[in-house]
């Protein structure tokens, strides 16, 4: 294992795609519920224990050698938006063109061949690490710090939020992101021997809602 492929993997300057989604916040700001530092905080925690903790334990699962058609349904089946299963496949499709570029492995070429269109990013992630020599850990971290540092990022540029206060909500979210990641890890344990139904399944209805909402606008700055 090499610790500096993880710094690569989670740079934010990787050439995955991210920098496109908000992760809901754009639908959030537009509809009054991040207005600042303390209501983005609102806004990251939810979705970090929801969504975050999903997202981290499927990635997690992918890094250890689960299978990743398997992970991918499991993945389908904890999205009911197809707005939000679009954006995840799009995003998975341009992180597997990342990966395959920036650590080859026959592992990656096999899945981009069974989803053309993309599979779910977080499976992708999850198959990127393990590409890279990373661990489960390293994968639910990643994953993890994803589904906040997206809407914090994006918040910058919605609001005009000054970044050293989103960077603070990251910083004070961080005991937090360390819990989820360690259940993800635990529960894609688990995943191996009794299957992916033990995977985290939490929900975020109005997170759902909105992307379905926000794929209706006609114009908007983010993808997702």
């Amino acid at each position: 294992m090499t610790r500096a492929a993880l710094l690569v993997l989670a740079d934010g300057r990787f050439p995955a795609g991210g920098h496109a989604h908000s992760g809901g916040a754009e639908a959030a700001v537009r509809a009054g519920r991040i207005t600042g530092a303390a209501s983005l905080e609102d806004f990251c925690r939810g979705r970090l224990h929801t969504t975050g903790l999903v997202a981290a334990a499927l990635a997690a699962a992918a890094a250890l050698g689960a299978d990743p058609a398997e992970l991918d349904a499991a993945a389908d089946a904890r999205t009911p938006s197809p707005a939000l299963r679009l954006a995840a496949r799009r995003l998975g499709r341009q992180l597997m063109r990342a990966a395959r570029a920036t650590w080859p492995a026959p592992e990656l070429d096999a899945v981009a061949r069974a989803f053309p269109k993309g599979a779910h990013q977080p499976v992708v992630l999850g198959l990127t690490a393990r590409a890279a020599g990373l661990g489960p850990a390293d994968a639910a971290y990643c994953a993890a710090y994803e589904s906040v540092s997206g809407p914090a990022t994006a918040t910058v540029r919605l609001l005009s939020l000054d970044p050293f206060d989103a960077t603070g909500v990251l910083a004070r979210l961080a005991p937090e992101l360390d819990r989820v990641a360690d259940r993800a890890v635990e529960a894609a344990r688990t995943a191996l021997t009794e299957g992916t139904g033990v995977l985290p399944a939490a929900s975020a209805p109005l997170l759902e809602i909105a992307a379905e909402q926000h794929a209706a606008w006609p114009v908007r700055l983010f993808a997702s």
